[in-house]
């Protein structure tokens, strides 16, 4: 987390933030990966592919 935000321009950062935005990542990709899911479903497909991320990040 803390390379993350470095490579965003951060100098420094504190504990509190590389966990508040491990929490907040996960939450997302949790999110994203639910509605990757459903499309995969609702193309007749088991196997999630790229695109289904793709379109559920719209």
């Amino acid at each position: 987390m803390e390379k993350l935000l470095k490579n965003s321009g951060a100098e420094r950062v504190s504990n509190c933030a590389k966990e508040a935005l491990r929490d907040v990542l996960e939450e997302m990709s949790n999110e994203l990966g639910e509605k990757s899911i459903r499309l995969a479903k609702h193309s007749g497909r088991k196997t999630v592919k790229g695109v289904d991320i793709r379109l559920a990040k719209k």
